[in-house]
């Protein structure tokens, strides 16, 4: 069953042709969302979360997708998102795609089970070089054999990217996963830090958000968008409002809308599954 499931009333399995679909395949959960191409707006989001203290494994998966009565129709789009803490950067004028797993290995170690990834990114104009768990990547191949696989930093980047467009100063965003966390900063002009932090607890996400922003020389004024799985510490404003007075949760948008039902939920909470749309 799944652990969160809103639609609008609208929705129609037999016009999954006009829908497109964005799925994200994470360690403990499988989330989809399904947007009405005709009337650009969100009516479906779905999302199964593996038992306290165990993951999805291969089998899990299979099992969900299979069981599913939207996710083995046919769409007229799929986004595959795959959360990876290990990814890396590289400008695309220096980029030799015969050197990818090189590229990987100056940051990070080879890792039995794990096939290295490639996303072109327009801004910054880089290539994103991460791994992902092999089984995950069969997975996909066997049930969407024609898409390819989504880093899930490409859709921050890109909706970051124009955020900071109308930003004066620096655009700061903190994107929380379950066991890591992406800290991104853009100043008026481009993109000036991209890093991921593995953490444990609430005071773990704080040191390495101030440190950055005082290293980076950045006034603790400067507004602070959250977006992910904030849930897990749900006093997390009240603690960061501490040491700062400018906290926000991100607003997910571009060229759609969102059903009514959607204002029961957190839309930070899947950002990227809304934003991977602007991705085009």
């Amino acid at each position: 069953m799944p652990s969160l499931e809103l639609f609008d009333e609208t929705l129609d399995i037999n016009s999954t042709e006009n829908y497109k679909l964005t799925v994200q395949l994470g360690d403990d959960d499988l989330t989809l969302s399904i947007l009405d191409t005709i009337r650009n707006k969100f009516v479906l989001i779905r999302s199964y979360e593996a038992e306290p203290g165990t993951r999805f494994d291969k089998a899990k998966i299979e099992e969900v997708i299979i069981r599913d009565d939207f996710l083995v129709r046919r769409f007229k789009k799929v986004y595959i998102l795959i959360p990876s803490p290990k990814s890396t950067l590289v400008p695309a004028p220096l980029y030799d795609d015969s050197r990818r797993n090189e590229y990987f290995r100056f940051n990070f170690a080879s890792e039995p089970g794990y096939v290295i990834l490639e996303n072109r990114i327009n801004e910054p104009d880089a290539y994103l070089i991460f791994s992902a768990p092999e089984s995950r990547i069969e997975l996909v191949r066997t049930f969407w054999p024609d898409i390819g696989p989504l880093h899930h930093l490409k859709p921050l980047l890109q909706s970051i990217a124009g955020s900071k467009r109308s930003q004066y100063g620096n655009y700061i965003h903190v994107h929380l996963e379950n066991e890591f966390f992406n800290m991104i900063i853009y100043d008026q002009n481009s993109l000036r830090f991209c890093n991921t932090f593995n953490y444990q607890s609430l005071s773990d996400i704080q040191y390495y958000v101030f440190y950055v922003i005082k290293r980076l020389n950045i006034s603790q004024d400067d507004i602070i968008h959250f977006s992910g799985k904030t849930q897990k510490y749900d006093r997390m404003i009240h603690e960061f409002s501490k040491f700062t007075r400018n906290i926000r949760y991100a607003e997910p948008s571009g060229n759609f809308t969102f059903s009514y039902v959607f204002s029961e939920m957190l839309q930070h909470r899947y950002y990227n599954l809304f934003t991977v749309i602007n991705c085009e």
